[in-house]
């Protein structure tokens, strides 16, 4: 991801005065970690929020 204020990914994004075209495979795999991170706190908000909705 871009930033943490951003969640665009960097080749789209305006906060970089220039991108990188190709990342390593590290770096692939850093940045795919850190995406099924946030996905899972994303569930995992909105599974508290459909919790709260019902109560």
């Amino acid at each position: 991801m871009c930033k943490d204020s951003c969640s665009i990914e960097p080749t789209s994004c305006c906060c970089h005065s220039h991108f990188r075209k190709f990342l390593t495979k590290e770096e692939q795999i850093k940045q795919l970690e850190e995406y099924a991170d946030e996905l899972q706190n994303e569930l995992k908000a909105v599974n508290e929020h459909i919790n709260e909705l019902k109560k």
